[in-house]
């Protein structure tokens, strides 16, 4: 679906053939039946092919095969979305970004090394406030050479036991004011791991059946002061950039989803007889098909150019990894419905794969914003441009 260079052809396909072999459709649905659907052996194994390291610079220990990490690691959500398949992969990729780019040398390279050969792996606590629903809440108090965290973030991705959370938290700055007041509006992000004393997790029930969610609570985490990302006080300017990057990773497997369910569709339509003649040969049939693969297409296209301009960091890439959720968000999960319908009665039920598809699209377009919340994002940074004389 992407125009995509030979190494990075390379890199698809065998991530492709990894997860056929690993996470065929009934393997998927032995997995819907079972509490954890993390294997660590296969995740490790993920990481060797690549699939953790194209957003985290070189000499931090990362690559890419084609210089734009980010259009890389769009070949593999590709794939994780057509095999509806397990593993936290962006919230894993989007922490070792973080790591990377804002990170200590020094105080951060032990975590970054972990999610890079796939030992741990990571959840990057974004949770936007939208309509009635509560964003991710976390505060942060001082004490001594320990920075204290209490809040809840209503939704992160379960990995493996070994695991990271990166979370913004408001408070006073943790680096240099040792004696502020909680008062301060800043927020700056602190790594924290998920074994540490006072994080709990609740499960939470979700419609994909091979990843699993939970709410993770802090109560009263102390995590030393080097546990901050960044510098203090830009958790609000990395969560915009880090948005872009997951914006492009989720818009990427929703058209892998897309693009499974289509295939599937496409096969019926030939196969299908109705009064003697194939089903595809009906001209309202033809028509649906035709603009199913119209959507499609637009979907890849712009996600393609929105990787691409991230990954770049293109003056206008935000505008474009916005454009992309807000776009593919709504017309991915449409589509895939219209799939179903398409199929008539056998592809409501459980029994077929269809659902499969559509369930990953569906969670993929609310996770860290719906359509709508990149909507309203895109309108803001459009009015910004207009504002600024169309330069921004």
């Amino acid at each position: 679906m992407f125009t995509q260079t030979a190494d990075q052809d390379l890199l698809g396909n065998t991530t492709a053939q990894y997860l056929e072999a690993r996470y065929p459709p009934s393997r998927v649905r032995e997995l819907a039946r079972q509490d954890e659907t993390f294997d660590g052996t296969l995740w490790k194994q993920g990481a060797e092919f690549g699939w953790t390291t194209p957003l985290v610079p070189e000499h931090a220990g990362g690559g890419s095969v084609s210089g734009n990490g980010l259009a890389d690691l769009l070949a593999v959500t590709f794939q994780f979305g057509r095999h509806a398949a397990p593993g936290p992969l962006i919230g894993t990729n989007v922490v070792a970004a973080a790591l990377g780019r804002w990170g200590s040398a020094e105080l951060h390279a032990g975590p970054l090394a972990e999610l890079l050969d796939g030992g741990a792996t990571a959840a990057w606590g974004h949770s936007p406030r939208t309509g009635r629903r509560a964003g991710a809440q976390v505060r942060a108090a001082r004490s001594g050479d320990r920075v204290i965290l209490d809040g809840t973030v209503p939704c992160i991705e379960r990995g493996g036991p070994n695991g990271y959370l990166l979370v913004a938290a408001t408070g006073p700055d943790s680096a240099t004011s040792p004696d502020s007041a909680a008062g301060d509006g800043a927020r700056s992000h602190f790594l924290v791991p998920l074994g540490a004393p006072g994080v709990e997790t609740t499960p939470l029930h979700s419609i994909d059946l091979t990843r699993r969610y939970q709410t993770v609570t802090l109560r009263a985490v102390a995590v030393p002061v080097t546990a901050r990302v960044g510098e203090p006080g830009t958790a609000d300017a990395h969560d915009a950039a880090l948005l872009d990057i997951s914006a492009v990773l989720q818009a990427g497997e929703i058209v892998g989803a897309t693009h499974r369910a289509f295939e599937l569709t496409l096969r019926w339509t030939n196969d299908r007889y109705s009064f003697g003649r194939p089903l595809g040969s009906y001209q309202e049939i033809k028509h649906r098909m035709a603009d199913l693969r119209t959507q499609l297409e637009a979907s890849a296209a712009i996600t393609e150019k929105a990787a691409r301009l991230v990954g770049t960091g293109r003056a206008d890439a935000r505008t474009w990894a916005s454009t992309a959720k807000a776009y593919v968000g709504r017309v991915g999960p449409e589509a895939i419905q219209d799939c179903v319908q398409l199929h008539g009665g056998i592809g409501v039920t459980y029994e077929h794969d269809l659902h499969l598809y559509l369930r990953r699209a569906l969670v993929d377009a609310q996770l860290f914003g719906t359509p709508a919340y990149f909507t309203e994002r895109l309108v803001r940074l459009v009015e910004a441009a207009v504002a600024d004389g169309g330069r921004a």
